[in-house]
């Protein structure tokens, strides 16, 4: 990989960290606790608690890419960067930055 190819990919990493920061703030605002006193009704109240739940699976998934995401960028540097660990060959940079903590090319994942 090229010093101008690490340097974009190091680009669209830093704003998928951003992207993912916001996401996962956004989904922090969305679970904090539903008041008991709030004046919704009864049904209102259980659709809330399972949309929260909802929100709360989508967090950790955020929490999850945020973590490979920060990983991968620590090892932009290193020279094996973005190789199967496989088949040794080159993973399409779309599938670092939607799964960054998977190792392994669509082939070998399979």
């Amino acid at each position: 990989m090229t010093a101008q190819e690490l340097k974009e990919i190091g680009e669209l990493i830093d704003a998928a960290i951003i992207t993912t920061q916001e996401l996962i703030e956004e989904y922090k605002e969305e679970t904090k606790p539903i008041a008991p006193d709030c004046a919704i009704g009864r049904v209102s109240r259980m659709d809330a608690i399972n949309n929260r739940s909802v929100v709360e699976a989508a967090l950790l998934v955020q929490e999850n890419k945020m973590r490979g995401l920060l990983h991968v960028q620590s090892t932009l540097d290193e020279d094996d960067f973005g190789l199967c660990n496989r088949c040794k060959t080159q993973i399409p940079i779309q599938r670092i930055l939607l799964v960054p903590q998977h190792k392994f090319c669509v082939r070998c994942a399979s």
